[in-house]
């Protein structure tokens, strides 16, 4: 559990998780109503921008 935090494997893992979501989506736009194809693409944008977030580094300033 400790060399997890050391080495911000937790973190990896759940940026990996949100890669995997993005790519079972593929790349079309499955729903053929304008509305649907809207909120598809809302969850789209939520799951890459948590994506985005995950793989952000936390920079601290140190002395």
């Amino acid at each position: 559990a400790i060399w997890k935090r050391w080495s911000g494997y937790h973190r990896r893992s759940l940026v990996e998780t949100k890669m995997r979501c993005v790519k079972l989506m593929g790349e079309r736009v499955m729903a053929r109503d304008f509305d649907r194809q809207v909120a598809e693409l809302q969850v789209r944008a939520a799951i890459l921008n948590r994506f985005t977030q995950l793989g952000t580094p936390e920079t601290v300033r140190v002395g």
